[in-house]
């Protein structure tokens, strides 16, 4: 019996109204704010397990948009029933055969081409928790249209050379007490990152932090845990920022 990875109990966050819409490009359905100004500029967020209609994510979406950006979360499970925090551990790795983080170029394509043809898009960063920091991880290695990239603990997948010649700057986001990545795993990333990137990148560990911290809402927060999420989602913003 695998431990569930989530020290927040999953079906016991507050609901939340989201302040975006929901529109359908090509095959994908996805979720989109807008910040109430013209902008060049664009998100993509990646959503975890739990998918795209999950609230926390939902929450991050708007929260990228009210710093000024086009942010967008598209299905990446293309309309396939996302993880539930009631399905049981022992099924995951089989569920995971069948959402593979590393294979969402084609979505990442048809999304990046909305931004540029129907918003107008620039210069697109983007963002992804857990499931969905495997898949930046992935993307900032394959997608020069990405401007930059911030993974939040996604699990370091494939130890191989080509794992880290990042094409665009990238921020890698991990929890200290998260036990799907150990410690080792982060050491690792930061010794291959020196000896085969040759962009900007930034690995940041947030004392006594989960899996999945970085995502969730105020009202679900503790407090001893408060200061540490508001600043890995300022770091997250600052990066984008800096780049985007």
């Amino acid at each position: 019996q695998m431990a569930d990875p989530f020290l927040y109990d999953t079906g016991e966050r507050s609901p939340y109204g989201c302040l975006g819409h929901e529109v359908q490009i090509e095959y994908l359905k996805a979720y989109v704010c807008r910040p109430s100004f013209f902008t060049d500029k664009a998100v993509i967020v990646i959503h975890d397990v739990f998918g795209w209609r999950f609230p926390d994510i939902r929450y991050i979406v708007d929260l990228m948009a009210g710093h000024g950006y086009i942010t967008i979360c598209p299905d990446f499970f293309k309309g396939t029933e996302p993880w539930k925090s009631t399905d049981h551990w022992a099924d995951f790795p089989g569920w995971m055969k069948d959402h593979d983080p590393v294979k969402v170029d084609r979505e990442a394509d048809v999304v990046l081409k909305y931004l540029k043809e129907q918003c107008g898009a620039k210069k697109i960063g983007i963002v992804g928790f857990s499931w969905g920091g495997m898949a930046v991880h992935h993307l900032m290695l394959k997608n020069p249209q990405l401007t930059a990239g911030v993974s939040l603990y996604g699990r370091i997948i494939r130890d191989s050379e080509e794992r880290y010649s990042l094409l665009n700057p990238t921020f890698f986001i991990f929890g200290e007490k998260d036990h799907t990545i150990s410690v080792d795993q982060i050491f690792l990333l930061e010794d291959k990152l020196k000896q085969y990137c040759k962009v900007p990148y930034k690995i940041k560990v947030y004392p006594g932090q989960v899996h999945g911290f970085a995502q969730l809402k105020p009202e679900d927060m503790k407090p001893e845990d408060k200061p540490y999420i508001e600043e890995a989602r300022r770091d997250m913003i600052d990066w984008i920022k800096m780049f985007v």
